[in-house]
């Protein structure tokens, strides 16, 4: 755990300023020596153990990130060579959508038959990506990683995806050259044009919200729960009174303890919200992620359980 005051012994800030624009308290680095795959492999696993699916199953292993260390090998291959498996393996790189990007896939390709169970893993080390002084990123991004399996149901479990891209404003995310030399050790940093973030995202994303609900043959009034990405929670505040969710939905604010983990902050808030008792498994719940692309996808979908501890 990485407290804010950590975070200030480096960046020229401190705690209040810090809390008041984004809602971050604490967030989360991996250890010297722990990749992506690491990661990725220890979330796939809890996730195969809370399903009761055996790795032998899994035809398809999906990773989000834009954190890898190599375009090639892409990480979903070793992620899966970790686990024993040999099945089809992708990454999908779509920033901070990426977990509901590869979340729609996986769930088309079990549908149409193309494959059994999938695993679907959202993993970022954002923490090797970013200028420690830049006060649009360093306090904001963290790392992390959550997976989830998708698998034959009778009823539906996922819903049909909202998602599309605004390219003209691709530049507002976007990895460069930063204070640092650009090697293999250090890789070129996050950086974010955050004002334009705010204006863009609570506002556009409540209309793909409403999509998706629809699309899934709801109405706000039938969500449980309302899993955004955890990009800053006065974004999210702001999306949660735009779509004027009804008050007995409850809301994942996971960004408080974990920060901003791009493609994994959608699985660990939602890991998050039913270990806690926030919400249930099979609660009907809505995802809507956006960022870098700008890209953005979201879905209706049953929560599934969660491993405990």
């Amino acid at each position: 755990m990485v407290d804010n005051a950590e975070i200030c012994e480096v960046l020229d800030s401190d705690d209040e300023w810090i809390r008041t624009r984004t809602g971050i308290a604490s967030r989360r680095f991996a250890a010297e020596g722990e990749s992506l795959v690491d990661m990725a492999t220890a979330a796939a696993e809890k996730a195969l153990a809370v399903a009761g699916v055996g790795v032998e199953e899994i035809g398809l292993v999906i990773v989000a990130s834009s954190t890898h260390a190599q375009h090639t090998p892409h990480a979903a291959p070793l992620v899966a060579d970790r686990l024993g498996s040999r099945a089809a393996a992708f990454d999908v790189s779509a920033g901070c959508a990426g977990f509901c990007h590869a979340l729609s896939v996986a769930s088309d390709l079990v549908r149409g038959g193309n494959t059994g169970h999938a695993l679907v893993i959202g993993a970022e080390r954002l923490s090797s990506f970013l200028d420690p002084t830049d006060r649009s990123t360093a306090m904001i991004f963290a790392d992390g990683a959550g997976a989830v399996v998708v698998g034959p149901s009778e009823t539906a479990g996922i819903g049909p995806v909202a998602w599309g891209s605004d390219g003209s404003q691709a530049h507002v995310i976007r990895q460069e050259p930063g204070c640092r030399s650009v090697d293999a050790d250090h890789p070129p940093v996050v950086q974010m044009e955050g004002t334009a973030v705010f204006r863009w995202a609570p506002f556009a994303m409540a209309d793909v919200a409403r999509a998706a609900v629809q699309a899934a043959g709801l109405t706000l009034d039938d969500l449980d729960a309302f899993v955004p990405h955890q990009a800053n929670l006065r974004i999210t505040e702001t999306l949660a009174r735009n779509l004027k969710l009804p008050e007995e939905v409850r809301i994942a604010r996971d960004i408080v303890d974990s920060g901003n983990t791009s493609a994994a902050s959608v699985p660990l808030a939602i890991e998050r919200m039913v270990r806690d008792g926030q919400a249930e498994p099979g609660d009907t719940a809505l995802l809507i992620a956006f960022g870098a692309g700008l890209s953005y996808a979201g879905q209706v979908v049953a929560l599934p359980p969660v491993a405990v501890g």
